[in-house]
């Protein structure tokens, strides 16, 4: 049981997805093993099980569908299994035997755990960034429960001709594959002794967009009064984009925005690169990062540390906060859909205080957009989230006499310098802040792409590291806001979509999208950007 908080389900679908969810639970999995007494209560995300053999399991509250082919390590035994060999070795049917050995992307099994294989290929080392090539089961560290992971069998993931492109691709797999997702589903609901609601993380520029609407309506529909929290992942490209799958993610995007806004509690779109048009523009810059943007094991890495952040709020141990009425705290005035921003890791010398690391940023904040939308300069609403500054550095004890450098200095706890600080910084948002010592600790694969200046606990350091060094946790700030420059985004998404000729694309007119879903579809993103006018901001549109 979760406590006061109540229990969260997870859904992860598609292959992007699944790769910002493994370093999800991969963090997860690094924070609740610490031996320190943490701030964030596990048993939100994770439940307790026990093998037929009775073994404890402690796995995530999780369903996560992919395509064939897209999982290479993930097997269906574990320690926490007996040995299958020797179980069968001796058959009680005395005549003629078959064998005959499932593919591993089926994982069926009692409850228990899946364990992330090892087919001579193992995770990267503390100090790589290699894995360029790797899917999401590589690099895995967290045992699934053998109900979590579903493989559509239909489509094939890597393949030209028979992959998920386009929405109604992935609706039509939604309607296949229906009894078989609505089983997983009350197997995990159905234990839970609060279910506050649902984490739904989905690709956006396939045909897992498609999967993803159906989904929120599925949730919306049938657990009235839970939260739904959905978050739309995109890949940054690797290289020359292909122009027909441009094309594609451009409308995938566009038909899952309005309906994702809508079922949802709130929706929040994740992606390095500033755009979901053709032209995605330059990746987010983080200045102690050195990671490459268009290698999904590095992207992924980065959103998931934000999840993991602007998360944090309705997972404390010591909070009262559902997600529900944390989200309905951010989306009103029709503006569900917000964007994220962090600071990874957020710049703080050993020897600072938060007051020292602050004063830089009071006129621009620290954080980078991680939602493909320009640095907001102004949020209607937000929710920030400071992770990892130890208390001894909350504040400064400045010598008698010392007159401060900024009101920042006079506050008594972190608490009132986080918030006196986005007074300052945004005087005319409503911002909910929040103030947790527990930093984001990294597990082994995390990938270690850090500058030579930050130190193993994730410190800003004066002077390069001369030895290469694993940074084993950072602290991090993250924002989850609403702001006019999602409006403009989605302006210039309709704008981009209205110049496509429908009937040059294959996929989707024989997939039952008609011009008149597409006109339908614009219509509903073009009255969400309206939502973001602000004070005098003219709308192109009109």
């Amino acid at each position: 049981m979760a406590g006061r908080c109540g229990e969260v389900v997870t859904l992860q679908l598609g292959h992007y997805a699944n790769h910002v969810g493994a370093h999800w639970w991969n963090l997860q999995e690094a924070e609740s093993s610490q031996s320190q007494e943490c701030e964030i209560c596990s048993d939100v995300l994770f439940r307790r099980g026990v093998t037929l053999r009775g073994v404890e399991t402690y796995t995530p509250r999780l369903i996560a569908l992919d395509l064939k082919g897209s999982v290479r390590l993930l097997r269906d035994e574990s320690s926490v299994y007996e040995d299958r060999r020797t179980r069968h070795s001796v058959p009680a049917w005395k005549g003629n035997v078959s064998v005959h050995r499932e593919d591993p992307g089926t994982l069926q099994g009692e409850d228990g755990a899946l364990s992330p294989g090892h087919d001579g290929e193992t995770a990267p080392p503390p100090g790589s960034t290699e894995m360029t090539g790797s899917v999401w089961s590589d690099f895995l560290q967290t045992q699934f429960h053998p109900k979590s992971v579903h493989l559509v069998s239909s489509h094939s993931y890597g393949g030209d001709m028979d992959g998920l492109d386009s929405f109604s691709q992935g609706d039509v797999v939604f309607k296949t594959q229906l009894e078989e997702i609505e089983d997983r589903l009350h197997f995990f609901t159905e234990e839970c002794d609060y279910l506050q609601g649902f984490h739904i993380l989905c690709d956006l520029h396939n045909g897992f967009s498609g999967v993803g609407v159906r989904m929120a309506e599925l949730l919306h529909d049938e657990y009235p009064g839970r939260g739904i929290l959905s978050f739309g992942a995109c890949p940054a490209p690797s290289g020359e984009r292909d122009p027909c799958k441009a094309v594609y993610q451009l409308m995938n995007c566009l038909l899952a925005l309005g309906p994702l806004s809508s079922h949802s509690s709130l929706f929040c779109p994740l992606s390095v690169v500033s755009s979901l048009g053709r032209r995605p523009g330059p990746p987010a810059a983080f200045p102690q990062l050195l990671y490459n943007a268009g290698v999904q094991y590095h992207s992924s890495a980065v959103l998931a540390v934000a999840l993991n952040a602007v998360t944090t709020p309705y997972r404390m141990s010591s909070s009262g906060l559902s997600m529900l009425h944390f989200a309905e705290a951010l989306t009103f005035g029709g503006r569900k859909m917000l964007s994220a921003a962090c600071s990874v890791p957020f710049p703080l010398e050993p020897t600072m205080s938060l007051p020292d690391a602050l004063l830089p940023h009071l006129s621009s904040a620290p954080w980078r957009s991680v939602s493909p939308c320009p640095d907001a300069t102004a949020a209607f609403t937000q929710s920030v989230v400071l992770r990892g500054i130890p208390e001894q550095q909350h504040t400064s004890d400045l010598p008698v006499g010392t007159q401060p450098q900024s009101f920042l200095y006079m506050c008594e706890n972190g608490e009132q310098v986080l918030q006196r600080y986005l007074q300052e910084l945004c005087p005319r948002t409503l911002s909910m802040a929040h103030l947790v010592k527990t930093p984001c600790t990294l597990g082994p694969s995390f990938p270690q792409f850090f500058s030579p200046y930050v130190t193993t606990d994730g410190f800003t350091a004066a002077e390069s590291w001369t030895t290469a060094t694993a940074i084993g946790q950072i602290p991090v700030l993250s924002a989850l806001q609403t702001s006019g420059a999602l409006g403009q985004t989605l302006r210039d998404l309709c704008a981009e979509v209205s110049k496509v000729d429908m009937r040059h694309w294959l996929n989707f007119s024989t997939a039952a999208v008609e011009p008149d879903d597409f006109r339908e579809a614009i219509e509903e993103v073009r009255s969400l950007a309206h939502c973001y006018r602000e004070g005098g901001e003219s709308d192109d549109s009109d």
